[in-house]
C-alpha cells in the first residue's frame, strides 16, 4: 500500500456495501499513531449497490462551526448517506461557538472525538456523547482543542 500524500485528518468516507463488501482500515506506520472512528448508520433502504465515496473537508470549513458532511441528499456538498440523518463536524476552541436548529421529532447524538466542549451546559470531553430528545437546539460552546461529530436522526417509531 502506498503513503498518502497529503494529512488524512478531516477526510470523510462513505462506503455503501450493498449486498456485501470487504474492508478493512489499518495504520501502514509503525511510528506515527493514527486516530478514526468507524460509524455504521443502517440504511433505510435494502438492496442498495455497492458504493464509495471519500471527501476531504478542511480545517477552515470546520472552524467555529458545524459543517454538514453526511446527508441524503449529497447538500452543501455533503457525501451521501441512505438514511434520513445528517452528520455534522465542527472544531471549537475558546469562544467559537454553534448552535443547530433540531426539527420537532428529531434526535440530536453529539460525539466529543477529541479535546472538550460544552454541550447544552455539560461538559463532554474526548470519547464521551450526548444523546437529545425533545430538544430545540444544540449548542457547542467553550471549547478546548474540540472536535465534535453531530448525528441529526429520525425520531424513534412509537
Amino acid at each position: 500500500m502506498g503513503k498518502r500524500l497529503h494529512d488524512p485528518s478531516g477526510d470523510v468516507q462513505r462506503m455503501s456495501a450493498g449486498s456485501g463488501v470487504r474492508h478493512s482500515e489499518f495504520n501502514p506506520s509503525s511510528s506515527e499513531p493514527v486516530h478514526f472512528l468507524q460509524i455504521w448508520i443502517q440504511p433505510s433502504a435494502q438492496g442498495i449497490e455497492p458504493s464509495y465515496e471519500e471527501k476531504r473537508f478542511s480545517v477552515q470549513e470546520k472552524r467555529g462551526r458545524l459543517r454538514l458532511i453526511a446527508s441524503p441528499d449529497q447538500a452543501e456538498g455533503s457525501v451521501l448517506i441512505h438514511q434520513d440523518a445528517r452528520v455534522y463536524a465542527g472544531l471549537f476552541d475558546g469562544s467559537e461557538s454553534a448552535t443547530l436548529n433540531v426539527k420537532p421529532g428529531r434526535r440530536v447524538y453529539a460525539h466529543v472525538a477529541r479535546g472538550a466542549v460544552t454541550a447544552n451546559g455539560t461538559v463532554l470531553n474526548t470519547g464521551d456523547a450526548l444523546k437529545l430528545t425533545d430538544a430545540e437546539e444544540l449548542v457547542l460552546k467553550q471549547g478546548n482543542q474540540a472536535e465534535v461529530l453531530v448525528f441529526d436522526l429520525p425520531g424513534s417509531k412509537s
